[in-house]
């Protein structure tokens, strides 16, 4: 693989900004090299203000220039524009590339059915497995130990990093990116307790990964057991993310590391739950919903709510009571004296 230092180039802010579609104020000739945080952003590097708790920063900063939304008070000079972090993303691609992929084409390693079919441009390291009757698209990056399971269906430009698991009959989408030692179908968690033991239930369903999505390392996508799980086009699995079986995750989701899902949950497009979050199966999650870290879902979500806390609630209300909570033992006590005040009161009247 390329190094960073090879892969970097140097562009004027001027080009930079060209580039973004942004305003430079400030020096537009200045070479810009690398792109780094706001506290540790040096001469020749850019950075970026998304949160205005930073902005004493930017004043500080010794960066070579700082992506904004708006005129600001700074040493460096600024390029602004309407989404900084956005345009960040685009200058670093810029600058630094994607992570580049060996072109080896198929290891004499690796092991490839002879039913398999591969596209063109594939790379299969040593120790890969590609399965019976598996269809794997154009370009696809199949690193060591990976395993493509039977009747599989992948699409074009997937990535699939060291030990990363797609299991028999699931379908894998363009452009997509399983990280390394994750799971996708295994078998959900269904079982049938009868008599004080549990019985296996086969899990006859697909996992569906549509375009454009990315599952983090560690993860578990769970196959359905009657019907398919699917994860929707443009969503982001973090690390360690456990989905249970027949779940239905929308178009352009973000589940962060450690976030559990469990089965027949039906969740629409833009959600965002945050760290470790853990959701009850049977329940529908609208669109546009977002979810605080180690909230607990235990009912349906409405379109558009922010909710935190276990059980999760309005995010309004769960601050005002959640502010409270030092104070209890104190009101606790003012109670009890009132309490108290009260029944002498009652008594002296009797």
């Amino acid at each position: 693989m390329k190094t960073k230092d090879k892969l970097m180039q140097t562009k004027t802010l001027g080009e930079l900004a060209a580039h973004v579609g942004g305003t430079v104020i400030g020096d537009a000739s200045i070479q810009i090299k690398s792109a780094s945080t706001l506290d540790k952003a040096g001469p020749g590097e850019i950075t970026f203000l998304s949160n205005k708790k930073y902005v004493p920063q930017v004043k500080d900063t010794s960066a070579g220039a700082v992506i904004v939304a708006e005129a600001i008070d700074s040493r460096a000079s600024l390029l602004v524009v309407e989404d900084p972090y956005y345009a960040f993303m685009q200058i670093v691609v810029l600058l630094h590339g994607h992570r580049q992929h060996p072109q080896t084409g198929v290891s004499p390693q690796a092991s490839v059915a002879a039913t398999a079919k591969l596209g063109a441009g594939c790379n299969v390291h040593p120790f890969a497995v590609v399965c019976e009757n598996a269809v794997v698209g154009k370009n696809c990056q199949i690193y060591p130990g990976v395993f493509i399971g039977p009747n599989v269906s992948v699409g074009d430009n997937c990535i699939f990093y060291p030990n990363a698991v797609i299991y028999d009959g699931c379908v894998v989408g363009n452009r997509v990116i399983v990280q390394s030692s994750a799971a996708v179908g295994q078998d959900g968690f269904g079982f049938a307790t009868h008599k004080g033991a549990h019985h296996k239930i086969p899990q006859i369903g697909r996992v569906i990964l549509e375009d454009d999505v990315e599952i983090g390392s560690a993860c578990a996508i769970e196959r359905g057991t009657l019907d398919d799980t699917v994860i929707g086009k443009g969503s982001k699995i973090g690390d360690m993310v456990a989905i249970g079986h027949g779940t239905k995750i929308g178009a352009h989701c973000l589940l962060v590391p450690q976030v559990g899902v469990a089965g027949s949950v039906t969740m629409g497009h833009h959600c965002v739950l945050a760290g470790q979050v853990g959701v009850v199966g049977h329940i529908k999650i609208g669109n546009l919903v977002k979810i605080g870290a180690k909230a607990g879902v235990i009912g349906d979500v409405p379109d558009g709510a922010t909710i935190v806390g276990t059980p999760a609630i309005d995010a309004g209300k769960a601050r005002r009571a959640y502010s409270l909570i030092e104070y209890l033992p104190e009101m606790k006590k003012k109670i009890k004296e009132i309490q108290r005040r009260m029944d002498k009161t009652g008594n002296t009247d009797e």
